[in-house]
């Protein structure tokens, strides 16, 4: 029999497509009324969610920070480290990766004071899966027996007139109060590390009654419970005080404030207006600027697991042609961009899976992510591309300063006029590539919920992934993808998932530029900040004072 433990590693979820550096809105905003200790709310500032707060329908960063306060999974992940660990699950066992047993530990509860309970957990599943609900986390629940007869979505995203025939999932069993199973429809040994991702949170009986009351007022099971929102604004919690974790988060509440200017962000952490920002602006990078501002114990330079990119609307028939997507790879001078920008603090990307994700291996990109601007224009030239090249990204965090100068090198490169067109915001942004209303090249980027090669694979590259809105897909990758998730080893898995990655990376339809990375600061009242290897900080551990 296989347990689920911390040293049971092999695959993750995903945390985020299109990640905002950071995003910023207002500048000092009052401290809220609405939490007992208003001395102890943390001010942080957060990419504002682009739709309401439903776990099975959120998968962005700057939803995903959020529902991570409101929720706590079957499993959640170490700040420093990523290694999972139980959380609401006592445990987490199969005998064969094919029929999984999840045992709920007692005395969790909802903020709204019902129980959690493995009805919880099965109707959130269901309902996410159901494809007339239209959730964007559906394909979450692939691996669950059944998913082909409540997902009918079509391979263009769109839902069919007629809807499936079952609205259940014939994997997923109610036991008992405090136990179910999920039975797949082949073995998948990562299945149990997916478990903390918010795809797989439980979702209160409310919900189900009334949708829309919910996402006014969301409910979770996590350390902070929702308090209000302020469109363009900030969204506050407090602490919830009968949270059933293990650790009682030490502030009274967070105040998520929505920047419109990453500097201004910037300049309020400087001023003690603003706590936390965990993503500082290339401008702090200029010549070290940041180790002037701040002293180095209000911030933290980390790593953490993703990359950022640039991709094709496949949607658009300009961009069928391979070669076209190569030739703009090529055309991309990523270690001078670098120096430009970053001060030389990024590493370019070999690959689409980062060196601190497992699995990784290096090159897999080899001469298409090299520079080689004379490769790149015959391969162009051959192509036939007809008129400009534009490139479009959100200005709310931090982009337009790197996108310019990709576009600026596609240019120089090709011989080919390159245009950048701003996007106002995050939510704007991915509203639009949702609706598939955008047609230029576009900015996006990945953050991984556990370091494993799977995350930056099935979501993003397989047919109707959660995460692949430009409409990728080949029957060769979904072929390895398939094998991968079904391998009887970790080792016979990862070279699988390899040999998707470097038929992804043939088909271009993303160019990687670089390996994430950043720096965080927070005020001088902040202390035993922790930065998470998903870009966000540990909130449980966070502590504030003079």
């Amino acid at each position: 029999m296989r347990t689920f433990t911390v040293a049971a590693c092999a695959t993750t979820a995903a945390l985020g497509l299109l990640l905002a550096a950071c995003t910023g809105g207002s500048d000092t905003a009052a401290k809220p009324s609405a939490v007992a200790d208003n001395d102890a709310v943390l001010s942080y500032n957060e990419t504002e969610p682009a739709s309401p707060l439903v776990p099975g329908d959120t998968a962005e960063v700057g939803g995903i920070g959020i529902l991570g306060a409101l929720f706590t999974g079957l499993i959640e992940y170490d700040a420093k480290t990523a290694a999972p660990r139980n959380a609401v699950a006592d445990s987490i066992t199969s005998p064969d990766s094919k029929t999984w047993t999840i045992k709920l530990k007692p005395d969790w509860t909802f903020q709204d004071g019902t129980k959690v309970t493995a009805k919880s957990f099965v109707d959130a599943w269901n309902y996410t899966a159901y494809s007339p609900n239209l959730m964007k986390n559906a394909s979450y629940m692939a691996h669950i027996q059944g998913f082909d007869q409540v997902n009918n979505l079509g391979k263009d995203g769109k839902q069919p007139a007629t809807p499936p025939p079952a609205k259940e999932l014939s994997g997923l069993k109610v036991v008992d109060d405090l136990t179910f199973t999920a039975t797949l429809s082949a073995p998948f040994s990562g299945f149990g590390l997916q478990l903390g991702f918010a795809a797989f949170f439980p979702m209160p009986a409310s919900f189900f009654a009334d949708r829309k009351a919910y996402e006014a007022k969301p409910v979770g099971n996590g350390p902070f419970q929702f308090v209000s929102y302020t469109k363009g604004k900030d969204l506050l919690v407090k602490r919830f005080d009968g949270y059933a974790g293990a650790q009682q988060a030490k502030v009274s509440g967070i105040d998520f404030r929505f920047y419109t200017d990453l500097d201004q962000a910037y300049a309020d952490v400087l001023a003690d207006k603003l706590d936390y920002l965990s993503f500082t602006p290339w401008t702090a990078s200029q010549g070290n600027k940041i180790e002037t501002d701040l002293p180095a114990s209000r911030r933290a330079a980390y790593a953490y697991v993703g990359h950022q990119a640039i991709a094709f609307p496949l949607f658009d028939q300009r961009y069928a042609d391979k070669r076209v997507r190569q030739a703009i790879s090529m055309a991309i001078d990523r270690v001078a961009l670098i120096k430009e920008v970053f001060n030389g603090k990024r590493t370019p990307a070999d690959g689409i899976v980062p060196p601190n994700a497992q699995g990784y291996v290096p090159n897999q990109c080899g001469e298409l992510c090299t520079y080689s601007p004379q490769k790149a224009k015959e391969l162009f030239d051959a192509s036939g591309f007809q008129g400009p090249i534009s490139l479009t990204s959100n200005v709310d965090s931090g982009n337009q300063e790197w996108v310019t100068v990709v576009c600026r090198s596609i240019q120089q490169a090709l011989g080919r006029p390159c245009e950048f067109k701003p996007q106002t915001t995050l939510g704007a942004f991915r509203t639009a590539l949702t609706n598939k209303s955008i047609h230029d090249i576009y900015r996006t980027a990945w953050v991984a919920g556990y370091p494993s090669i799977e995350n930056f694979l099935n979501p993003l590259f397989r047919t109707n992934g959660s995460g692949n809105v430009g409409q990728y897909s080949n029957p060769r990758v979904d072929a390895l993808l398939t094998k991968a998730d079904a391998a009887p080893s970790q080792g016979q898995a990862f070279s699988l998932y390899q040999e998707a990655e470097r038929q992804a990376l043939e088909d271009m339809q993303t160019v990687p530029i670089w390996y994430q990375s950043a720096t965080a600061a927070w005020s001088t009242r902040v202390h035993n900040a922790q930065p998470t290897q998903f870009r966000e900080l540990e909130f449980t551990t966070v502590t504030l004072g003079q």
